[in-house]
């Protein structure tokens, strides 16, 4: 998702998986995912779940919700595959008070006990087998105090959209008026729920780069059952960050499991 010493052609740190250097110069780019308007809502609600407790992210990424989280005086640890994602941290507002371990999600412990693990914009998916995303509750679950709770938000697979005999859903065409411009696809396995999420960018000058990145879905209930598996149970389930109802129209839901006071 290499040896920690080993670099692609590119160099690209192979350690670094599906967010390397490459990747990371240009992730906290404006707009999207970014947007103040984007992250100010899910900081306001797992402030509120963390309430005066301390809080860690999975796949803390550059910091885009720790370091706001942080900056609220909130006590914040994070775990990170890729170091040329996390050294970004620092340089944001809060950031230098993000303690942030290097390791794999699934299995990296960091010291303490925490009121709120959380882990956001579809990270879950980059786990791509199904071991693997029980590893990541049963992993949250270790480090929740007892009343915690863990928080995932992911999208939901667009297979309403396929019609028979079909396995690709496009979810971007953006022309650039200088020329070239952006194509974006999902391509679905329904029998293994595996998808990859295609990107291809054209130049002005017709040079262009093509990037697959797989990744694995998960419907609601199996979560619910690997939460289950983790010794945790649902307590919120919604559309967005803005606690809106989960529709069978909704794309993405926010999904909260509690670990119960007493076992």
């Amino acid at each position: 998702m290499g040896s920690a010493a080993g670099h692609d052609h590119l160099g690209d740190a192979v350690a670094d998986g599906w967010f390397p250097e490459s990747v990371a110069a240009d992730y906290d780019g404006p707009g999207g995912a970014n947007d103040p308007a984007v992250i100010e809502p899910a900081v306001e609600v797992l402030a509120e779940l963390a309430g005066d407790g301390a809080v860690l992210e999975l796949a803390v990424g550059t910091g885009r919700i720790a370091a706001p989280l942080a900056s609220r005086g909130l006590d914040v640890a994070g775990i990170e595959l890729s170091r040329a994602m996390a050294s970004r941290i620092a340089a944001k507002p809060g950031g230098d008070r993000v303690a942030v371990t290097i390791g794999d999600m699934t299995t990296t412990r960091v010291p303490g006990t925490f009121s709120l693990v959380f882990l956001v914009f579809n990270t879950i998916s980059n786990v791509t087998t199904q071991d693997g995303q029980v590893a990541v509750f049963a992993n949250a679950a270790a480090h929740l105090r007892p009343g915690g709770h863990f928080l995932i938000e992911v999208g939901l697979p667009s297979l309403r959209r396929l019609p028979p005999g079909q396995d690709t859903v496009p979810f971007a065409v953006a022309p650039d008026p200088a020329g070239g411009g952006y194509v974006g696809f999902d391509q679905y396995d329904v029998v293994t729920q595996q998808f990859t999420s295609n990107h291809i960018t054209i130049s002005a000058d017709g040079s262009g780069q093509f990037r697959r990145i797989p990744f694995r879905y998960a419907w609601p209930a199996e979560l619910d059952l690997m939460a289950r598996l983790a010794g945790l149970g649902l307590a919120h389930r919604w559309a967005g960050w803005d606690r809106s109802p989960l529709t069978p129209d909704s794309t993405t839901h926010v999904s909260v499991w509690e670990k119960p006071v007493r076992p």
